[in-house]
């Protein structure tokens, strides 16, 4: 006969309600593990899906995904020049916050240099790539836009023609795809008002020099639109993405990149690791804090009930130590209830976290090796727990079940 199991038995609604408490307490151990996981994912997936072999950014500077990079869209000419590159593409990143039918739209836009990328290394959940190089975009389901869907961004109306899912930035926004050219015209989008207020107030700035009391056509000019001047710089980009040649030298093109002064080279590990401790590496430190955190208050409580229901059983365990049984039975009773405790919460988190982690705002990611180490953990949590009930039967003394 299992004396854990009869006691279990005489007391199973007391026991179940309490395996059920320690399995939702379980269940967050497990939840911020796979928020953990979730958000290095989500920060490096963009930069593994394109698979740029390297990204070149501003001088000094961290990449699109950290900190403000511009660089000249003509650059990429330049690194084509370059013995050893194959392709050279220009990124755009940037994000939009925009109100639309009363709700607030957020998403973090990303430019393909159309029509050499088109978006097809996207993982598409619906639609299909770029086809042409305004007024269509790709966004993911997060964001809440369907196939088909018009929006309004600056002063042109963009086509949903594609739905991703699962691509948002490091801060949870949905990612959204253009050309670069569209996602430059939503970036310096300006109003009406403000286009004018600028064009007269650089035919002022012409006009009080001597160029322009020299030059009267020139005014005429400058009042214009500004694609009409012929002196202003190239667009700016955020980023040009480069690939290598196969059988090119990686270290040797990167080398002679990084020689140029207006330009810092980061490879593709290299970014990952400055997004993973750069923009969420406080996050998953804390998240992992807490982590700790909860696995401590799980082996507090556990112990905490584990002592009760000893306290409980102090009759029955006198009775048995009057009846003659060794320490080591005594000690087995509490332990087994203990791993069967922490056998049933662990079920319960398991089985209840598949059911609730897909109704996260964030991506939960759970591996098998999270789920192995959550067992070790409840193994151990079980152990440590069972030693205070047992600590306190061992103190009970015989002549108790007279009391």
């Amino acid at each position: 006969m299992n004396l854990a199991a009869q006691d279990i038995r005489q007391n199973i609604g007391r026991f179940v309600l309490t395996a059920l408490g320690i399995g939702l307490l379980l269940m967050l151990v497990l939840g911020m593990g796979g928020i953990y996981h979730g958000l290095s994912f989500e920060a490096t997936q963009l930069v593994d899906q394109i698979g740029a072999d390297f990204w070149a950014v501003q001088k000094d500077t961290r990449g699109p995904f950290a900190e403000i990079s511009r660089l000249p869209a003509n650059l990429k000419f330049r690194l084509l020049a370059v013995p050893g590159v194959q392709s050279a593409h220009s990124f755009v990143s940037h994000t939009v916050q925009r109100e639309v039918q009363g709700k607030p739209l957020r998403m973090f836009v990303q430019g393909l240099d159309w029509p050499d990328d088109r978006g097809g290394w996207l993982r598409l959940v619906a639609g299909r790539p770029l086809a042409q190089g305004h007024y269509e975009m790709i966004a993911d389901k997060i964001i809440g836009l369907d196939l088909g869907d018009k929006i309004l961004l600056g002063k042109d109306i963009y086509t949903v023609v594609g739905l991703t899912g699962g691509m948002v930035s490091s801060s949870g926004d949905g990612m959204a795809f253009f050309s670069a050219r569209d996602a430059m015209d939503v970036q310096f989008d300006v109003s009406g008002e403000t286009a004018r207020l600028e064009r007269a107030a650089r035919r002022a700035r012409t006009a009080s020099q001597d160029v322009g009391r020299l030059q009267p056509e020139l005014l005429e000019r400058v009042g214009g639109p500004s694609s009409t001047l012929p002196a202003l710089a190239a667009p700016l980009v955020s980023a040009i993405l480069v690939n290598v040649a196969p059988g090119a030298d990686l270290n040797t093109v990167v080398a002679t990149v990084s020689a140029w002064p207006d330009v810092t080279v980061h490879t593709h590990e290299s970014q990952r690791q400055l997004l993973l401790h750069g923009n969420v590496d406080r996050a998953r430190r804390q998240l992992g804090l807490f982590r700790v955190i909860l696995v401590v208050v799980s082996t507090i409580i556990m112990a905490l009930i584990i002592y009760t229901l000893t306290l409980d059983k102090t009759h029955d365990i006198a009775m048995l130590k009057l009846m003659g049984a060794r320490h080591r039975v005594i000690a087995g009773l509490i332990l087994q209830q203990a791993l069967l405790l922490g056998a049933l919460g662990y079920g319960i988190a398991c089985y209840i976290g598949q059911w609730l982690f897909p109704l996260f705002p964030r991506r939960v990611m759970i591996a098998t090796t999270d789920l192995w180490v959550l067992a070790g953990i409840v193994l151990a949590i079980s152990v440590l727990a069972s030693l205070l009930g047992i600590a306190q039967a061992m103190r009970v003394e015989p002549n108790k079940v007279l009391s």
